[in-house]
């Protein structure tokens, strides 16, 4: 089964985006609601039988059982018989909602991340529906619960042989878009190892070194119009709360926000797409990416993206039939990759690799970006053997590839 998402800009009357803009504020008492009742429910249990706080308590029954998703939606299902907001809008859209928010706590307990916060108003910009009609898409039509026909930008088409099983409304600052989970029932095989292999280095100098020598700069999508950010921050400060031209000046900086998301990703993609021109196999290290985000550079490396490129790198290898994989990252700037010698820790201002075994230089970036494909050679059972100044590639003889 392969699954894809295409995502589609919508053209909405007047009356279709107001319902919809009913049902962003509908979903979004409903979380603001579960979550509460689960807040509350923990806030009972984390103090002491024999000694209450004299602030505030929370008194639940000790019966009470914990709210879970199963739960909250046999309440939702009674609460839409009294409640006309919510009889309104999409049950199963709903339901979607108290399912993010298991999601959210699952996110809590197992992977660390924070509590689930509250969301004030115009914070809920999404609505998904995990089921559509027969038929749904037809020329430059979609047809979503609530709606009915919408009009959208057929800005690829669908692949043949593909369906549409659900839909994800997203609102945005340029607009409304439709996010479309496309299904068909193939199996893809998993890609092996195969053509000429690529390794890359990631950094702040420039944003990606290949092994075979080439440097990308980083471009720096938020920082080059920080100054525009700041500028509308302080008009926008300077409006009353609430009002039109606060909204209005909100607006701009949502704009923004969504240009600088936009031009990253689009580089993100081309830039994938040019390292799969050139290479059958892309190895790249396994970073630890979340404590560059809390370091010196943070600001610069969160512009940067490094993340998502690598999310976006290795679907578009999948995608195009390129092998990718990811290798062990201690020490590659501090091993020669002509004679495997380490060469000690290098200060980040040392930008040129020397080696005193064997006389090699290189840019600092270029020869780790060289260990990262000797190690991911090693990892798939290809050998390396040196010839001069440069590096080749071999196979052993039990590797079934075409292009060796």
């Amino acid at each position: 089964m392969l699954n894809l998402t295409y995502t589609y800009a919508l053209k909405l009357t007047t009356q279709q985006s107001q319902t919809y803009e009913a049902w962003l504020e509908t979903s979004r008492r409903v979380w603001n609601f579960a979550l509460a009742e689960r807040k509350d429910w923990y806030n009972s249990r984390s103090c002491r039988i024999d000694a209450c706080s004299l602030k505030h308590e929370y008194i639940i029954p000790a019966d009470t059982p914990r709210p879970t998703f199963a739960s909250q939606c046999k309440a939702l299902t009674q609460a839409r018989k009294t409640n006309p907001n919510l009889n309104a809008a999409h049950s199963q859209m709903l339901q979607q909602v108290l399912r993010r928010l298991e999601k959210a706590f699952i996110g809590m307990w197992e992977s660390g991340r924070g509590f689930p916060r509250f969301k004030k108003l115009g914070r809920m910009r999404s609505l998904l529906f995990p089921q559509l009609g027969v038929n749904p898409i037809q020329e430059n039509q979609v047809k979503l619960p609530g709606v009915g026909w919408v009009k959208m930008r057929l800005s690829r088409p669908i692949p043949c042989g593909f369906v549409a099983k659900q839909a994800q409304v997203v609102k945005r600052a340029s607009g409304w878009y439709v996010m479309l989970t496309l299904q068909a029932d193939v199996d893809v095989p998993n890609t092996i190892p195969h053509g000429q292999a690529v390794g890359i280095d990631l950094g702040l100098i420039s944003f990606l070194a290949t092994s075979t020598g080439e440097q990308v700069a980083r471009p720096r999508f938020f920082v080059d119009l920080q100054r525009k950010l700041k500028l509308l921050q302080q008009r926008a400060s300077h409006k009353k709360l609430g009002s039109n031209n606060w909204r209005k000046a909100q607006a701009k900086i949502a704009r923004l926000h969504e240009h600088i998301y936009n031009t990253r990703k689009d580089f993100h993609f081309k830039l994938a797409h040019q390292l799969c021109d050139q290479a059958g196999m892309i190895f790249a290290e396994d970073l630890n990416l979340k404590a560059w985000a809390k370091g010196l550079f943070s600001k610069h490396t969160l512009d940067a993206g490094f993340g998502n490129f690598l999310s976006v790198l290795e679907w578009i290898c999948w995608k195009r039939g390129v092998y990718f994989a990811k290798v062990n990252p201690d020490g590659t700037s501090q091993t020669c990759p002509n004679c495997n010698h380490h060469t000690g820790k290098k200060e980040l201002s040392e930008r040129v690799h020397r080696c005193g075994e064997c006389g090699l230089e290189t840019d600092r970036d270029t020869a780790a970006a060289m260990v990262v494909m000797q190690r991911g050679l090693a990892a798939v059972g290809h050998t390396v053997k040196m010839l001069g100044e440069g590096l080749s590639t071999s196979s052993p003889v039990t590797q079934e590839s075409p292009f060796f």
